[in-house]
């Protein structure tokens, strides 16, 4: 086929045949403005923005904002092993009924994604029942460390991740000479979970049977700081790209900030929204994941570093566990709560509240992850790019409910919360995924590329 150039509105580019597909009248976050325009479809890529022609289908979308897709960077979908509490399906039907539109999702499952065959046996599993698109994790362990280059190789592979702290099976990666193998066997930027498994088997003794809130005193900003120093040590005597994950703590940020060249970082909705002094007392065990809810001051910290250029992706760290499995005594009670559905609502609310903009918010969710993790055509309203888009009401002012929940866990945090901006519909490739709640026939998800995986089309 011959390539030909125009500009977007241009003669040349209206002239340019139909369109499967077109957004009408939209208030769309292109990279340098924010305009109200037509984006036009074809062929599941943006084909053109502005200017005037013929489509096989029309979307109206006056009175809404076009978002570049929104990818969550790390979730945990527990397929295989523990499809009681989520499985690849539910999990993306939760997110794009949230408005995401791709995911990454994690190794800690039984059996872990660990080998080639259980990176094969997810995308088997994910073909024809996911609904957005999506990438696993490798979990590195002691027995595939010095693989890891390769693994990270792998068609539909985010990267690898680490597990400083408590893990699944055999994914623990605790000392400093398997992380340094890890990190020096591969190129792809490496992600890290930054709990320091040393401090946390010694200060077992600070739970308190029956009371959750006790929880960030275990593990405690000490047990985070400690990892994440080792992490970024250990990134700078090798020379790999590590993205610090779910972090809690201001001084984390802060530490982070000196090491840009060789470190990223994420935050999540949860820290930026919860704060211990009420979740726990409220929530009790559903407030408990890890690394934990700390206090208002440290979310609050978040936020301050927030407005300094930290962090660089928003991912919604979700973690399902049954009612049943949290309705036991902490201890007992297991970490984690879900958030992917929930992800974009809560921070269309923070941008009501004057937390963040909109534009800061497309680059966490849409521009951060195809920056840091090389993903090809995703990222940003652009010709040629992948016709995803989150389409959003900033000015409807709803109520999170449990009918509206689609993970298996059944529950949320934040269930009950009246928030402002509302996920409305889910553009995947130019398939309406979901539009007002209602999902389409059949689940369209496919892996992810990336610019080190994946070679061009011939």
């Amino acid at each position: 086929m011959p390539l030909s150039s125009s500009t977007p509105g241009s003669a040349a580019a209206t002239a340019h045949g139909s369109f499967d597909l077109v957004l009408k009248g939209g208030s769309v976050v292109l990279p340098d403005a924010t305009v109200v325009t037509d984006v036009y479809v074809r062929d599941g890529l943006i084909a053109a923005i502005g200017g005037q022609g013929k489509a096989a289908r029309e979307l109206d979308c006056t009175g809404l904002t076009i978002l570049p897709g929104v990818i969550d960077t790390q979730v945990h979908f527990r397929e295989p092993g523990a499809t009681e509490n989520e499985d690849l399906e539910s999990g993306s039907r939760a997110a794009v009924l949230g408005g995401v539109t791709g995911v990454f999702e994690m190794p800690n499952t039984k059996p872990t994604t660990s080998t080639p065959e259980a990176v094969a046996d997810k995308l088997a599993r994910a073909r024809n029942r996911m609904w957005c698109d999506h990438a696993f994790y490798v979990g590195a362990t002691v027995d595939n460390a010095d693989q890891c280059g390769e693994l990270e190789k792998l068609p539909g592979t985010a990267g690898i991740k680490v597990f400083m702290g408590s893990s699944t099976g055999n994914l623990l990666v605790s000392e400093d000479d398997m992380l340094e193998r890890v990190l020096r066997s591969g190129l792809r930027r490496v992600a890290i979970h930054a709990e320091d498994e040393a401090r946390l088997k010694e200060r077992m003794d600070e739970r308190v049977e029956g009371d959750p809130s006790s929880h960030p005193v275990w593990r405690d900003d000490e047990t985070a700081l400690r990892a994440t120093t080792r992490a970024l040590r250990l990134a700078r005597k090798t020379g790999r790209r590590v993205h610090i994950l779910h972090i809690t703590t201001p001084q984390e940020l802060a530490l982070i900030s000196q090491h840009r060249d060789i470190a990223s970082s994420e935050l999540t909705p949860q820290h930026l929204t919860l704060a211990g002094e009420d979740a726990y007392a409220r929530l009790g065990t559903l407030a408990q994941m890890n690394p934990p809810i700390r206090s208002g001051a440290h979310r609050d910290g978040l936020w301050h570093w927030m407005s300094q250029g930290m962090p660089d992706v928003i991912g919604s760290d979700h973690a399902p566990h049954s009612l049943e499995a949290k309705g036991k005594p902490y201890p007992a009670s297991p970490s984690g709560m879900p958030g992917v559905q929930t992800l974009l609502p809560l921070m269309l609310n923070h941008v009501a509240n004057n937390r963040l903009t909109l534009r800061r918010l497309v680059d966490l969710t849409s521009a951060g992850p195809q920056r840091l993790f090389g993903l090809v055509r995703k990222g940003r309203i652009a010709v040629g790019y992948d016709a995803d888009f989150s389409i959003v009401d900033l000015k409807a002012r709803w109520t999170i409910e449990q009918s509206w929940l689609a993970s298996k866990c059944g529950w949320s945090p934040f269930t009950g919360e009246t928030l402002m901006g509302r996920p409305v519909g889910t553009i995947i490739r130019g398939n309406q995924v979901m539009w007002e709640g209602t999902l389409a026939d059949k689940a369209i998800g496919a892996p992810l590329k990336f610019d080190m995986t994946d070679r061009p089309s011939a």
